[in-house]
């Protein structure tokens, strides 16, 4: 793998440390975990029956003609109350895989989900889909994060100790407010092709956001859930992903959502990949990002008091003059190379020597490496107030993230002891939390209404959809600390999205003090759950 994809990979993953990447196509087995037959208000809908039983096989030579067993939908559904403080209610778990068709209603793949409703409220409940991203992550850290009933207690900023890991009622699920299915891409979980197809069939960027959204379209009208106000919440690749499909579904299915939640935003990918050989874009959009860590370590040589007030006039800096001497290249002369080079190191703490040695371009993985270098001390990529020690100091990057390494154990152990025990599904099958052979695979082409895309940037779909859409309506979750998606190349996609005056103000931006998994910060935590509470009450259509 090339050094700037798998720099890239690691940003998107979401987590992954914890990775269980079984990196082939498996034969389908049956769940040994199937608690009642009889779905509780998830139906499998009239088709489940027919894709039950056999599928043909249309291929030629040897095989023609051959039929072959198609794995069945399974589902393990049980019944459970949420208890915290003022909230209480009953609530229906679905644990499950469901057979997604092609055009010709062929099934091509079996991909695993966990969905929650409740029924003892009247009226078409609001219906949240949500998955992180990767390539190559199952759904389970937004799952066991956040959204979910029940979630993992992990240390923050440092590392969770040991197990036993503990899990707790969730006051800040979204439960309360809206139903909610995690669904976990093919190659992630249980979720794999069927019927000859192949899983790295689906390890791109146009056939991953066509099965996620068969997925959709076919549980909603499984379930009946047509008229219910309809939300997409995706992180890190995760939004790559949920960008394209807001639009793929409403120009294909006149499919339309409420809104759409972006946490920690990737949606041009060349935005925020510094190591694409030749790409000068995002030195500039980092640097407000580089301020902000550098700032929440006491790194600067004059610290500022307060943080955003800082950050206004580090985006200014960028945004001018920084840029201005990034696009003169190498006819950027001694004096203004110093001078360039000073600001840098005012506003990054980074050294003046380092900062000129690098051409003052410094990727993120080699700011991970450096700020804390004399301390022997490495930052994490995905939350930069995350710290570990430094294997190798004559190292030019940072070669792992210590919050990767933190948390990711007490993530994946707490998600499957409730997988299997709370909602009895998926004993004897591997679940893979993260499936590195996905990222190592992908093909980042993305085909457009305006053409082909040899890097994809989603925001070209994004922006469509919006335009076309009157209703849509967009919530942007940024993490101060994030060095894999910082804040300030988000404020810089979002800017840069062409979209006609005034439809901007459909996009609203909320920030947290915290890095790319805002919601292992406990104040962090309880703000993004005031801000998807408000977004949902304002869309939401009585």
């Amino acid at each position: 793998m090339s050094k700037w994809r798998s720099a890239g990979i690691i940003a998107l993953s979401g987590v992954c440390g914890a990775a269980l990447a079984q990196q082939h196509p498996r034969a389908e087995q049956p769940s040994h975990a199937i608690e009642q037959s009889a779905r509780a208000g998830e139906q499998p809908g009239p088709a489940a029956g027919l894709t039950s039983q056999l599928c043909r096989i249309d291929i030629k030579g040897d095989k023609k003609d051959q039929w072959m067993r198609l794995p069945k939908a399974e589902s393990s559904v049980t019944q459970h109350r949420l208890n915290v403080g003022a909230k209480s209610f009953d609530y229906t778990a679905t644990a499950g895989t469901l057979i997604i068709r092609d055009d010709e209603d062929k099934p091509t793949a079996s991909m695993g989900y966990i969905a929650y409703t409740r029924h003892d409220l009247k009226g078409a409940r609001p219906l949240m889909f949500a998955f992180n991203g990767g390539p190559g992550s199952s759904s389970l850290w937004l799952h066991m994060g956040v959204l979910g009933p029940r979630r993992v207690v992990v240390s923050d900023p440092g590392p969770t100790p040991a197990g036993p890991y503990r899990t707790v009622d969730n006051e800040f699920g979204v439960l309360d407010k809206s139903d909610l299915v995690m669904i976990d891409p093919v190659g992630t979980g249980l979720s794999h092709a069927v019927c000859d197809h192949r899983d790295d069939e689906f390890w791109a960027v146009d056939p991953d956001i066509d099965s996620v959204s068969r997925f959709i379209a076919q549980y909603v009208s499984d379930n009946n859930r047509w008229t219910s106000p309809k939300y997409l919440l995706g992180e890190s690749y995760g939004t790559t992903r949920g960008a394209a499909i807001v639009n793929y579904l409403r120009a294909r299915r006149s499919f339309a959502f409420n809104g759409l939640i972006l946490v920690s935003v990737a949606t041009d990918i060349e935005a925020i990949f510094a190591e694409l050989p030749g790409n000068e874009r995002p030195y500039a959009v980092y640097l407000p990002g580089y301020a902000a860590v550098a700032w929440y370590h006491h790194m600067l040589p004059n610290q500022p008091a307060a943080l955003e007030p800082f950050l206004s006039e580090v985006r200014a800096y960028a945004m001018g003059p920084f840029t201005a001497a990034l696009l003169k290249g190498d006819a950027l002369g001694a004096a203004d190379r110093e001078a360039a080079a000073q600001k840098m190191h005012e506003y990054t703490g980074l050294s003046v020597e380092y900062l000129k040695a690098a051409n003052l371009r410094v990727s993120e993985v080699a700011f991970a490496h450096e700020l804390l270098k004399a301390q022997r001390k490495t930052l994490g990529r995905l939350d930069g107030r995350f710290v570990g020690p430094t294997m190798d100091l004559l190292e030019k990057n940072t070669d792992y993230d210590p919050q990767s390494s933190a948390i990711s154990a007490a993530f994946a152990a707490a998600f499957l002891d409730y997988y299997h025990g709370d909602l009895k599904f998926g004993q004897g099958s591997t679940y893979r939390t993260t499936n590195f052979g996905i990222g190592e695979h992908w093909k980042w082409v993305h085909k457009t209404e305006r053409g082909e895309q040899p890097m994809v940037n989603s925001g070209v779909d994004l922006a469509e959809a919006l335009v076309k859409d009157a209703n849509l309506r967009v919530l942007v979750l940024n993490g101060y600390y994030d060095l894999a998606t910082p804040f300030s190349a988000t404020e810089y996609v979002m800017a840069h999205l062409g979209l006609p005056p005034g439809l901007g103000a459909r996009i609203e931006m909320k920030y947290y003090e915290a890095g790319h998994m805002m919601y292992v910060h406990p104040p962090s935590m309880a703000k993004m759950k005031r801000d998807l509470d408000a977004f949902i009450d304002s869309t939401a259509r009585p």
